[in-house]
């Protein structure tokens, strides 16, 4: 079973939406249905939200918090932030179903208390496909690599499938990695305006396609989310130096550089690397320094 949970930007509990939300017990058995299901994120007027959809993962565990009574978490995988917000209501038309056969006086005071709530299958499919309009699009197949031969045969069969079970499709663009890369590519480039982090530069090619790349601090192989703060837009040498932890980012976004073991022709890339990185002009999109720390312990260790 698929459900919507609501988590404002300050919120009271113990949210680390990419990983886990936290949540009182009276939504227990709505939450133990979605188990290995699917679940969209959803922020509410409250606190200032945008009321809109803004992410999507898929639950793996529940378990008691163990220092508030009464409290729980569910833990999220294959979490993936939307390209835009997916509306609340559109056109008069509620997203979810259960809320739009309520009287619109009613809705607001039907909503207290509910931060988890039942989803259906195809309203579960149209917040997605909303979400994800940028990165599905064929029109940005080449800006975001999702052109052919860009992809695999299964990711174009995917993509250009005429099947009428749209709510499968979705299923399967969610665990698809060059669908969720693409994703992940066109929210980190749009972050950082398409300039690497390290050298500034801003190259389109054709098709309006960047040539700096989105690299993970976190790996996916290791259990990193897709979200913006565990990237950060670089050129591809700067990308390969990154993967191979040859390069890394202090606390305060400095470069660090291994420069016995970088070759000196790419000192070039370096020349300011006692400087801060460039950085979003949004600080809320800003690296996680968690996902710093790790990524350094590797380059200490190169």
């Amino acid at each position: 079973m698929k459900a919507v949970l609501d988590s404002k930007p300050e919120s009271a509990y113990n949210d680390d939406i990419a990983r886990w939300y936290h949540f009182p017990s009276r939504y227990l058995p709505v939450i133990r249905d979605c188990l290995n299901d699917w679940v969209v994120f959803r922020q509410p007027r409250a606190g200032g939200g945008h009321m809109g959809y803004f992410a999507v993962a898929r639950v793996v565990d529940i378990r008691a918090d163990e220092s508030t009574k009464g409290h729980h978490y569910a833990y999220v995988t294959d979490f993936l932030p939307f390209d835009s917000i997916a509306p609340w209501r559109e056109g008069g038309r509620y997203a979810e179903s259960a809320i739009r056969e309520l009287p619109t006086a009613e809705v607001g005071a039907n909503l207290r208390g509910r931060s988890v709530r039942v989803l259906t299958d195809q309203d579960f499919a149209e917040i997605v496909r909303r979400g994800l309009a940028e990165t599905l699009e064929p029109g940005n197949a080449i800006r975001l690599g999702l052109d052919y031969p860009s992809i695999d045969d299964t990711t174009s069969n995917l993509l250009n499938s005429v099947s009428e079970n749209f709510e499968r499709r979705v299923e399967q663009y969610l665990v698809n990695r060059k669908v969720r890369d693409a994703a992940f590519r066109a929210n980190v480039c749009a972050a950082y305006e398409d300039r690497c982090a390290v050298t500034g530069l801003q190259i389109l090619n054709g098709g309006g396609r960047a040539e700096v790349q989105a690299a993970h601090i976190w790996p996916v192989s290791e259990g990193g989310p897709d979200t913006v703060q565990n990237g950060i837009a670089l050129s591809a040498t700067a990308h390969w130096l990154f993967d191979r932890h040859l390069i890394s980012l202090s606390d305060d976004y400095g470069l660090l550089v291994a420069h016995n073991k970088v070759p000196s022709e790419f000192a070039v890339l370096f020349e300011k690397q006692s400087e801060r990185v460039r950085l979003p002009r949004d600080e809320r999109l800003w690296p996680s320094r968690m996902f710093l720390e790790q990524h350094r312990e590797q380059f200490a260790n190169a």
